[in-house]
């Protein structure tokens, strides 16, 4: 039986690619046509495969229906949860989850520093869209027109000298984390609060969230925060796989990588 089911499987990759007729699933799965017909018509009936009217085969609309569904199902902040407290374990400082939803950046999750100065953020809470590194991240994945018009209709308030100050300059920040795939705020909503970002990535490797540390400048300065990004970047990248229903090395875990060297990146 695990045969026949490891068999079925090998099929979908393959109907990936394109339509294909009997004799091409039976060449890639290296079994005679009776065979590679019976399982076609089994995956037929389910609705995971469909035969065109030129009798070769493609992925059945079953499939996506059960793929959007499983997408639909999953809780971010419950996968991410458990990464986000390994990585506060590691590193002492102000961890955040954040989505974009409805023209809103928003927290979902917060594990709190383990110093007595702390951040004054919420879960639920919108962050500053215009200056937060978690913003950042979520919007610089946008498509490009979308993009555009969601920075041309923001506000730009100058909470500190280093605020965004329009709607260009946004862009060009946008498109710089885009390039390089991580974000910082530097003093942009609060002068002595620093924070470093990185992506959490979905299926088809679209942003789903944005994982950041945050610390103020008197627990530690922002060179030695960019330092944490190799872990933080992991974390991320833990969390995106788990959510993908990707397996990773356990070399790829926070709770279990080596200590990196410090990142070698400038604000």
């Amino acid at each position: 039986m695990s045969q026949t089911v490891d068999r079925a499987l090998s099929i979908l990759p393959l109907l990936a690619e394109g339509p294909a007729n009997l004799e091409q699933v039976a060449a890639r799965l290296g079994v005679h046509k009776s065979t590679a017909l019976r399982l076609l018509r089994t995956l037929h009936e389910h609705g995971i495969v469909y035969r065109q009217q030129d009798q070769r085969y493609r992925l059945g609309a079953r499939l996506f229906a059960l793929a959007q569904q499983a997408v639909e199902s999953l809780d971010i902040r419950e996968i991410a949860h458990p990464h986000l407290v390994a990585l506060n374990e590691k590193c002492g400082h102000t961890v955040h989850l954040a989505v974009y939803e409805e023209d809103e950046v928003l927290y979902i999750d917060k594990v709190e520093s383990r110093y007595p100065v702390r951040m004054y953020s919420r879960i639920g809470k919108p962050v500053a869209i215009t200056v937060a590194a978690v913003a950042k991240l979520l919007l610089a994945d946008l498509p490009e027109p979308e993009r555009r018009a969601v920075a041309e209709r923001l506000d730009y308030p100058a909470y500190t000298a280093r605020s965004t100050p329009n709607a260009t300059a946004f862009l060009q920040e946008l498109a710089a984390v885009r390039e390089r795939g991580w974000a910082t705020d530097f003093g942009g909503h609060e002068e002595s609060i620093n924070c470093v970002g990185a992506p959490v990535r979905g299926p088809g490797g679209r942003v789903v969230a944005a994982c950041s540390v945050s610390a103020p400048n008197v627990v530690v300065p922002s060179g030695e925060l960019l330092a944490l990004l190799p872990l933080l970047r992991r974390t991320a990248d833990a969390i995106g796989a788990e959510y993908s229903g990707i397996s990773l090395p356990a070399t790829v875990s926070p709770t279990n990588s080596p200590t990196d060297s410090p990142t070698k990146v400038m604000p």
